[in-house]
């Protein structure tokens, strides 16, 4: 069965006319359970991660200003989101949802977190709506626990995921991958072991080629034992956060190509969802449910 992480906390209330569009949290669950894609059985409600888990990834000292909100007005500001107690407790159970989503990747096949995605965390700061790094904390829980010994995370979002290349940057167990806009912010890039930054505009095709070149010398070089997959949407043309110029039938072509190169490698992959800011709300629900259609229709 398809296990989804998804909790009411995660549409947390902003400020009105703030540019994250919260509301796809709550919208993108009621779309797939209307639509017949998922049923109540498919979702679980992840709780609080424990302590030691996320300080894996995470110095004590930030964590623990992040959980006191003791943080400085300069550091909430780099996160972008009013600083609160109900903030920080979503962001701990949304990490919690992909720990728990590994596991059931690895029983299933694939997981998926309605949320996540939160790769411009880094080891001591939150930036750009992020705080703590889910798939980075994923990925140090399988290989803590002895439940992986080599990981590929493929990030596919417009925004090159910072956070992840800092904290895996001196890590030989994990492989990071990410395939971003050139011109999108973080507009200093780290470095991942492999990053590809794509132009302005780059269209379907092009976009395609590139990532079915990509992905299977990648998995055939590295043979990984567990994969994580940053699905964002914000590569499509319409986004307003986003440079490229894809469309949403090549953003579900990409989701396919990726999760059916895991399921016949045979490879557990847990999906967070990462990005998707286009004006029209409909277009990003519509997007992200793609994802969950292909992984019942590919694995299930």
């Amino acid at each position: 069965m398809l296990k989804i992480a998804y909790h009411p906390i995660y549409k947390h209330p902003l400020p009105k006319g703030h540019r994250f569009p919260m509301i796809k949290y709550e919208l993108l669950p009621q779309q797939l359970l209307h639509e017949g894609t998922c049923t109540a059985e498919n979702f679980f409600e992840p709780g609080f991660p424990k302590e030691e888990d996320l300080l894996l990834t995470h110095d004590a000292s930030y964590y623990h200003n992040l959980v006191n909100l003791r943080l400085k007005p300069s550091e909430i500001r780099k996160i972008g989101f009013p600083l609160s107690k109900e903030l920080v407790e979503r962001e701990q159970i949304i990490a919690q949802g992909t720990i728990q989503g590994c596991r059931f990747a690895m029983k299933y096949g694939i997981a998926m977190n309605i949320a996540g995605g939160t790769h411009h965390a880094y080891t001591g700061h939150g930036e750009a709506f992020c705080m703590l790094n889910d798939q980075a904390i994923g990925a140090r829980y399988l290989l803590d626990k002895g439940l992986a010994t080599k990981i590929l995370i493929v990030d596919l979002d417009v925004h090159q995921g910072n956070g992840t290349a800092e904290i895996f940057k001196d890590e030989d167990q994990v492989f990071t991958f990410s395939m971003h806009g050139q011109g999108n912010y973080p507009f200093k890039k780290e470095v991942s072991d492999l990053d590809i930054p794509l132009e302005k505009g780059i269209k379907d095709k092009e976009y395609l080629d590139i990532l079915n070149r990509t992905l299977p010398e990648l998995m055939q070089q590295l043979q990984p034992d567990f994969i994580f997959y940053l699905s964002g949407v914000d590569i499509l043309e319409s986004d307003k956060l986003g440079t490229l110029g894809m469309t949403q039938e090549g953003c579900r072509e990409r989701d396919r190509f990726v999760l059916q190169s895991c399921f016949d490698a045979k490879i557990p992959v847990q999906c967070s969802m990462g990005g998707g800011y286009t004006p029209n709300i409909k277009t990003i629900v519509e997007s992200h449910a793609n994802t969950y259609r292909l992984a019942q229709e590919i694995y299930f």
